[in-house]
């Protein structure tokens, strides 16, 4: 009896040794951090507190310095923890990466997650991608602390998955001119809260002034071979910066480009050609035919 006593004396030591052993090493190993960002919210909220517009287009993003700024505030309220990275979650048409997405995938320490776009410019798939990040990594112990730059309602299941494998969720959000532009049930699941304000956002939104490519008098209306000209030569550089995979996608589409293309494809063509294609739209499609036929040639 008193041999069997030892025996499990022995065995609870040797246990409370193990535990004290995972203790200490649990408690040398860093905490661990990430950011996700909505930026579809980001657009929206920010461009509507400091530019007055949710349209895009309308106003410039620094999104080099918001993202700096996002991991300086972060490094402040998770003062002993390390990042892991930036998640940085945007829709595109057929997921082919604008010229913006590809210079912040291209940042170091960001991670570009693109859902798509439908006709009406709205984002698909982009709160699942999002969960999907967020568990995983829960899951995996990758991180135990996540701020989350977002507003939407379906973003509380993203929150309760990784809450359910113990890292805590900290939602951010910004500063709304009237009323709030987050979700209630989103705000009730999560851990804490945080607004980010008007001055936070200022240095780096900025309203777009539209440029005016008007031919002054003494200008010359460009020939359409010009134009087919400088399509070829906007199509190689898209096809230098996005490689042959994004010309796979796009061929499908022949002869329309998606929206975000085009709209790139003008803005380009006229600084070139210091010309306003507005209007113009037998240029406009000579411009989309020298596009397409250089890519057509590189296939």
């Amino acid at each position: 009896m008193n041999d069997d006593l030892a025996d499990l004396t022995a065995r609870i030591d040797r246990t409370n040794e193990l535990l004290q052993r995972m203790l200490a090493e649990v408690a040398k190993t860093p905490s661990t951090h990430a950011i996700f960002v909505d930026a579809g919210y980001l657009y929206a909220a920010a461009g509507r507190l400091v530019a007055g517009t949710e349209d895009r287009r309308s106003f410039d993003l620094d999104a080099e310095g918001l993202i700096d700024a996002l991991i300086d505030r972060a490094r402040t309220i998770f003062a002993d923890s390390r990042l892991l990275r930036v998640y940085w979650y945007d829709g595109a048409r057929r997921r082919i990466h604008t010229a913006e997405q590809q210079s912040i995938a291209e940042l170091p320490d960001v991670k570009v997650r693109l859902g798509n776009l439908n006709a009406n410019n709205q984002q698909k798939g982009v709160d699942s991608l999002i969960r999907t990040d967020l568990e995983s990594l829960a899951r995996h112990r990758a991180i135990s602390d996540a701020a989350l730059l977002g507003g939407d309602e379906d973003l509380v299941s993203a929150v309760e998955a990784a809450q359910g494998y113990g890292a805590r969720v900290h939602l951010w959000g910004i500063e709304a001119p009237e009323g709030r532009n987050q979700a209630e049930p989103l705000l009730w699941e999560v851990d804490s809260q945080r607004t980010l304000d008007l001055e936070f956002f200022k240095p780096y939104v900025s309203r777009r002034t539209a440029a005016s490519y008007e031919p002054s008098p003494a200008a010359a209306r460009p020939s359409r071979e010009d134009v087919r000209f400088v399509g070829a030569q906007i199509a190689a550089k898209w096809l230098a910066a996005r490689g042959r995979d994004a010309l796979v996608d796009l061929l499908p589409g022949h002869p329309y480009l998606p929206g975000s293309v085009d709209q790139d494809l003008l803005v380009e063509a006229e600084q070139l050609l210091a010309y306003s294609l507005r209007g113009q739209s037998d240029l406009r499609r000579a411009l989309r035919d020298g596009f397409w036929e250089h890519l057509q040639t590189q296939y």
